[in-house]
Order: structure tokens, then sequence, then C-alpha cells
């Protein structure tokens, strides 16, 4: 199982990430829009929001440290655009954490198959922390 905090951003991911990058002199990110995702009937995007950063890594030193924008439609509020990610290759693993933390929380997205896993969620535990869960079967970057 790995354990990476996760970062949104209101628009500004790729000038960030970039930033990021610099700093830390990591190589430059692979950057996946959200333009690049199949296509959803229930949420058109605009060509603003196609080259938008849907998901994106940087290495620092054997950590990694995920980014993406804020999807279209969802809250943003600075201070609170953090998350903590698990990713595990165990189905198991993941449902169980799922279940559990998600326990007096809310939910953002049941755990369910996605066109990049065969399972992901995202949710608020009761303490208000940021989660998301996802299956790794070896496609992943990460």
């Amino acid at each position: 199982m790995k354990i990476e905090p996760y970062i949104n951003f209101s628009g500004n991911c790729r000038e960030a990430v970039a930033y990021y990058a610099e700093v830390f002199g990591t190589e430059k990110a692979k950057i996946m829009t959200y333009g690049e995702m199949p296509p959803d009937p229930n949420y058109p995007m605009t060509d603003e929001v196609k080259d938008l950063v849907a998901n994106t890594e940087l290495v620092i030193k054997d950590n990694v440290i995920m980014f993406s924008d804020t999807a279209p439609g969802m809250p943003f509020t600075q201070g609170n655009n953090i998350t903590i990610l698990i990713i595990s290759d165990d189905m198991d693993e993941i449902k169980t954490i799922y279940n559990k933390l998600k326990e007096g929380g809310s939910v953002e997205m049941e755990l369910q198959e996605t066109f990049w896993t065969k399972a992901y969620g995202s949710f608020t535990d009761k303490f208000g922390i940021g989660w998301q869960v996802s299956h790794d079967s070896g496609d992943m970057n990460s």
C-alpha cells in the first residue's frame, strides 16, 4: 500500500507543478488533461476546461505527490485542497479502508470502477479529512 498527498488547484495546477519541479529538481511532469478523459454527456466541457490538469504527479526524493485542478463544478476552498490518497493492489484492503473511513463522514464519489482503475472512491471522514482510495492493478504510473 502507498499513501500519497493529493493537492487540488483552482485552474493553476500546471503552473504550480512546473514551479515545484524546478524547485525540487525533478523531471517535468506528465500531465493528463480533462480533455483527454472519456466524454460524459452529463458534464459537457468547454475548451477552457479541457486544458485543465486532471492528474499529474511529481517524484521528489522517492516521495510521490499527486496534483490536479479541481474538477468542473466541484467546490474549491484554499487551505482545504489537500487529500490523502491510498493506493493498493489489494482490492479487499481498498474496500475495507473505504468502508471504515467513510463511516460518519460524507462521500463525494462512491467506490466504483472508473476508466483508470477497477475501484476508486473519495470522501471526507468524520474528522473533516479528505481521502481518496484507488486500486492499483499495475497499470497506474504510481
